[in-house]
């Protein structure tokens, strides 16, 4: 399998923190994935969207596990000043996922059904039986929920969705380990989750795994340990430029109008549109 070079454009990263916990050479492989699993992602051209789908009608044509795992809240962290990352114990001992799976999330007492991404590795679930989802504060029930209401000992009910993961290991199955790049952006370093994951990543893959942080409206002074990595102002054309070739791909997550804006900075410096891939959360 041919290394490829991969470039991550967002505002969130839990899918890059969940692959390279998991195992890196596998991430690296991964770049070449089922296109099938990516049916309802797949970016080919501008986001249009007249009404706003919840995340059961988004998601309405992808494979789902049939069992519905009961979990308790057993950790509740602010990850930033909108972010909580939540820590869930889960009964059912035979639950698994794989990194890149998110799961639909079931609150007793709230009619609509959240969507949110695996944050934790399956060894974490394997060694404890306990995984984690970061959620931002929105105005959408589930998350609304999460920031208002939820509390340790809260019981919800969970079920696997899509496995994005896409890697189908077999015999004779051999790649080179190719590169990662990372543009993440924010409005402060303070909004910039799993940051020091991130930089334990590029340590334990130097060359391998690389990121710029970029922040739009930083105030404060940056700590002496992100300074090198930290780039003020939004992601610019200029910057994927410096990565653009015919084997790079492209996975941008963030709001509509993020997403929009970066398509059309690949589309201008020539990124073919089957190597853009992105996430309709919104």
């Amino acid at each position: 399998m041919m290394a490829h070079a991969t470039i991550y454009v967002g505002f969130t990263v839990p899918r890059l923190l969940r692959s390279a916990s998991r195992t890196f050479p596998t991430h690296s492989a991964s770049v070449v994935l089922r296109h099938s699993a990516f049916c309802y992602c797949t970016v080919n051209g501008t986001i249009k969207s007249k009404r706003k789908m919840d995340h059961l009608e988004r998601t309405a044509n992808n494979f789902r596990h049939e069992v519905i795992s009961q979990a308790k809240v057993c950790g509740i962290t602010n990850e930033s000043e909108t972010v909580k990352r939540l820590r869930l114990a889960v009964a059912n001992r035979g639950f698994t996922f794989k990194a890149g799976q998110w799961v639909d999330f079931f609150i007793p007492g709230v009619s609509v059904v959240g969507g949110f991404s695996v944050c934790s590795s399956p060894g974490l679930l394997k060694r404890e039986g306990e995984l984690e989802l970061a959620v931002k504060h929105t105005d959408h029930p589930p998350a609304h929920w999460i920031h208002t209401k939820c509390t340790l000992d809260s019981e919800v009910a969970l079920r696997v969705g899509a496995d994005l993961h896409g890697y189908q290991e077999g015999k004779g199955n051999e790649y080179k380990m190719g590169t990662v790049k990372l543009y993440y952006s924010a409005k402060n370093t303070s909004e910039l989750l799993f940051k020091k994951n991130i930089l334990g990543l590029m340590n334990a893959f130097p060359g391998k795994i690389t990121c710029r942080f970029h922040v739009t409206r930083q105030s404060s002074q940056i700590c002496k340990e992100l300074q090198p990595h930290v780039t003020e102002g939004r992601i610019s054309q200029k910057d994927l430029e410096k990565h653009a070739s015919k084997d790079t791909l492209w996975y941008i997550c963030g709001p509509p109008p993020m997403i929009e804006s970066i398509s059309k900075l690949l589309s201008n410096i020539g990124a073919p549109r089957n190597c853009v891939f992105f996430e309709k959360w919104w």
